[in-house]
């Protein structure tokens, strides 16, 4: 019996790409839950375009659009990273 896997995918999205629609789209052969975690304060040295709550519903709108067969969750997160995964217990965390 496979396992499930979760993994998330962590960024400021601020807006959202192709190039981070395409490492999403690749996430279905690996995992069979996807979190995009939306960081809420992306430090100093980044000044983010859109509020966090813009770039949820702009994440949303266009991964939905992609029609994935995995399940997809958008979240904005203020923790660090590896406290964040280990509370949604993660298989994985991808980068770009």
């Amino acid at each position: 019996m496979a396992s499930f896997k979760t993994g998330i995918y962590p960024g400021t999205f601020d807006p959202i790409t192709v190039g981070h629609l395409d490492i999403i789209k690749r996430c279905e052969k690996l995992v069979d839950k996807l979190i995009v975690a939306i960081a809420e304060h992306p430090g100093p040295s980044k000044k983010p375009l859109f509020t966090t709550q813009e770039r949820v519903e702009l994440a949303q709108t266009d991964i939905n659009a992609l029609n994935l067969n995995i399940e997809v969750e958008i979240t904005a997160f203020d923790d660090l990273l590896m406290h964040y995964a280990e509370k949604r217990k993660v298989s994985m965390i991808i980068r770009g």
